[in-house]
């Protein structure tokens, strides 16, 4: 049973496969790493990567793939609206957290690069459907910096840091995969979403 991930970051890599060997020891993980994406997608948006997208998922259908999870969450509509011409489930790695988060009224969505707020919260729209949710966003401030660095921990400490800082709201949202890790160093008693986690296990139940 064949999962292929898409990411744009290869610290991606060791956490799914860390979630994988915890949780699905059945699965088989592919991964597939493009940084370009995402740099091409910030600077001329999603849509202008969906192309070379498309490709690559259809690749990984060839070799075998049962299903695929988007880990980006700045390219994951690009990637899921390709699911029906593909054949097999194509899901993003935040609809999971995006569900469980707009059953809140109040939700503050923290991220590290701007470009990633709009795909956020329009999945966070879909997900309320009528429901009226406040949503408000927070930009963690030199996170992203850090990230392209190589200081995880840097980066990881601003992004609990930002979510310590929040009051006022029922559920934080970490719209990122790579700021997952910063739920262990966060000491708010607001509960903290994040995506790896229910992502991966929504995409191995579907490629069974």
């Amino acid at each position: 049973m064949t999962l292929a991930l898409l990411h744009t970051s290869p610290v991606h890599v060791p956490v799914f496969d860390a979630l994988r060997d915890a949780d699905h020891p059945e699965l088989t993980l592919r991964h597939l790493v493009h940084e370009d994406l995402l740099a091409r997608a910030r600077e001329s948006g999603p849509e202008a990567v969906s192309g070379e997208v498309r490709a690559l998922l259809a690749g990984a259908v060839a070799d075998g793939a049962r299903a695929v999870l988007c880990t980006c969450s700045t390219i994951g509509a690009v990637a899921e609206a390709e699911s029906a011409s593909l054949g097999v489930p194509v899901l993003r790695v935040d609809r999971p957290m995006a569900a469980a988060a707009a059953a809140q009224d109040r939700v503050v969505v923290l991220a590290s690069i701007t470009g990633t707020l709009a795909p956020t919260l329009a999945l966070l729209a879909e997900e309320a459907g009528d429901r009226p949710v406040d949503v408000r966003t927070v930009v963690v401030d030199g996170a992203w910096a850090r990230f392209e660095a190589g200081d995880r921990d840097g980066y990881l400490d601003l992004v609990a840091a930002a979510a310590d800082a929040v009051t006022d709201s029922d559920v934080i949202v970490l719209a990122q995969a790579s700021m997952a890790d910063a739920v262990t160093r966060t000491v708010t008693r607001v509960p903290v979403l994040s995506s790896p986690r229910p992502g991966l296990a929504a995409a191995a139940a579907a490629a069974r």
